[in-house]
């Protein structure tokens, strides 16, 4: 992972930008404006930079580099690629998902994106018939109209939700009038209501249901619609809703965003939290910690502009009034992260685990488990069968692996309905990824825990992160990994329509981070946004 100067930042100096987070989004916001010829400082509470995108070695004396916390890409814009001249490779992954039927296991859905006869036999081996492929191939033709409209709006001023609505429904004249019709369902009534009316099978709904509920916790039919909004965000990315490989790992997309930042001028400090920040006057307060015998010191910036790249609610902190009233956000997930032997092997004799392993592999993600284990989280308990999701990086990159490590695989799973309050009780953590493991299990031929590597200690290379290691490894307040609840990609109010969706309300102070408006996930849009706004793009 890239590192940045060890020097302290000129106490009192001046710089046209002040940014508060070297996270991807902060990095992506220095090097817009940097490039814009401003004199721009960033200022890292961590000892390095990226964030909760980097990548790192967590088993002692194996030089295998998992993608840590984030750890696939699909929001980022290929204009901020090529605009920051970025060296960011993004794989895509031939098959979508796997899901094992939690009734028989020795069944499963493929999904085969470069192959739809395979998939069409692969729906009427699970679901028995044809119906529900129809249905899959129809709604997310829709999801693709939609998506290729919305998109590209997320680099551009807010719309109001009117247009919006007359972008989607009427920008083509010649377009699917179901679209319309799917983009109405999707903005005004429970994601469980329109899964409802165009699926019937249970666990085809769940795989559709589960892209509703990655690090948001939330009945289906919850009529606040914060279901509705993940699932649109899960969709939309590059117009196509893909999730993509970036080869090196998350940390090369950091390491990326922190070169071209550095080059354009910008300088990065880590070791310095801030403790206060005066939006009217633009004055930064902040902490030194100096590695040379760990002493701390206090100083001041001043930024013409001030833009936060940390999660709105820790902003608040630094702050003597607050500028955003979510004061409790809450993330919903247990990240755990492997080093395999080898992959293990399936029930279903008639897919290639290099298959099922490569996409998002769907472990008792049906509609109705689904459902269950967040009535049981709900209640502060660690569902009986948790449901989860997995794939393999290293299929599609085994350049995060040494030499020595051919023929191993990382697993990155990643569990729903999981908040906080699961995590409290004493020994709750081992009991939740022991009962993950067990859910896992139960869809494997052989126990996972027979193909795990050891470190050099003799211990399962085996990593566990819960809401609570979030929050105090990286800043996500309640584990939230989008920072707040997502938001709508368009303007709330009258008077946000035409700005960045950046602005707060000090004019001097903007959100570059994912707790912006069109926040979330590994994008750039919100550092992009707030250069935008300040450069009168």
């Amino acid at each position: 992972m890239a590192m940045a100067a060890a020097g302290p930042p000129a106490s009192r100096a001046a710089y046209d930008d002040v940014v508060i987070g070297a996270g991807h989004n902060g990095l992506t916001a220095a090097a817009y404006l940097a490039r814009a010829g401003r004199s721009v400082l960033v200022l890292e509470s961590d000892d390095h930079v990226g964030g909760a995108a980097v990548s790192a070695t967590p088993f002692p004396g194996v030089a295998a580099r998992l993608s840590r916390y984030s750890y696939l890409v699909s929001l980022m814009p290929p204009e901020i690629i090529a605009d920051l001249e970025l060296d960011v490779e993004l794989v895509r992954r031939r098959h979508s998902s796997y899901t094992p039927l939690p009734s028989d296991p020795s069944r499963g859905l493929l999904v085969d994106t470069a192959d739809e006869h395979a998939t069409a036999v692969s729906f009427a081996r699970a679901a028995g018939g044809d119906t529900e492929f129809v249905a899959w191939r129809r709604f997310y033709e829709q999801m693709g109209q939609i998506a290729r409209r919305v998109f590209p709006t997320l680099i551009e001023p807010l719309r109001s939700r009117e247009q919006m609505n007359e972008l989607v429904a009427h920008a083509d004249p010649a377009a699917d009038a179901e679209s319309a019709h799917l983009w109405e369902l999707l903005t005004t009534r429970p994601l469980g209501e329109v899964i409802e009316r165009y699926f019937d099978d249970d666990v085809v709904r769940g795989v559709v249901a589960t892209d509703g509920l990655i690090g948001t916790f939330a009945d289906l039919h919850d009529t606040s619609l914060r279901q509705n909004i993940c699932f649109l965000y899960h969709l939309i990315g590059g117009g196509t809703g893909n999730w993509d490989v970036p080869v090196g790992g998350m940390g090369a997309v950091s390491g990326a965003l922190y070169q071209a930042a550095v080059a354009a001028g910008a300088v990065i400090h880590t070791n310095c939290r801030v403790i206060g920040v005066d939006p009217d006057d633009g004055t930064v307060d902040y902490v030194m910690t100096e590695t040379a015998g760990n002493r701390q010191r206090v100083g001041s910036v001043r930024g013409s502009m001030i833009h936060a790249a940390c999660a709105p609610t820790v902003l608040n902190t630094m702050l003597d009034a607050p500028v955003d009233t979510e004061t409790a956000p809450q993330g919903a997930q247990l990240k755990i992260n492997l080093l395999l032997e080898r992959l293990p092997g399936l029930r279903d004799a008639s897919v290639d685990p290099r298959a099922a392993f490569a996409g998002t592999f769907h472990v008792n993600e049906s509609y109705e488990q689904l459902q269950t284990a967040w009535a049981q989280a709900r209640l502060d308990q660690v569902p009986a069968l948790p449901p989860c999701e997995i794939y393999c990086h290293t299929l599609a990159d085994p350049s995060v692996l040494g030499p020595e490590l051919a023929g191993m695989h990382t697993l990155t799973l990643f569990g729903l309905h999981m908040p906080p309050e699961v995590f409290a009780a004493p020994g709750a953590t081992a009991d939740a990824v022991e009962a993950t493991l067990a859910s896992l299990n139960s869809v494997l031929a052989e126990p996972i825990q027979s193909v795990i590597a050891t470190d050099t200690h003799g211990n399962a290379c085996l990593e566990v992160k819960t809401p609570q290691d979030l929050a105090a490894a990286v800043g996500l307040p309640g584990g939230n990994i989008f920072h707040r609840s997502l938001q709508w990609p368009w303007a709330q109010t009258g008077a946000q329509v035409g700005r960045w969706g950046v602005e707060t309300r000090h004019p001097r102070l903007l959100l570059c981070g994912a707790g912006a408006r069109r926040g979330g996930g590994v994008s750039g849009i919100p550092g992009r946004n707030a250069a935008a706004a300040v450069l009168a793009w």
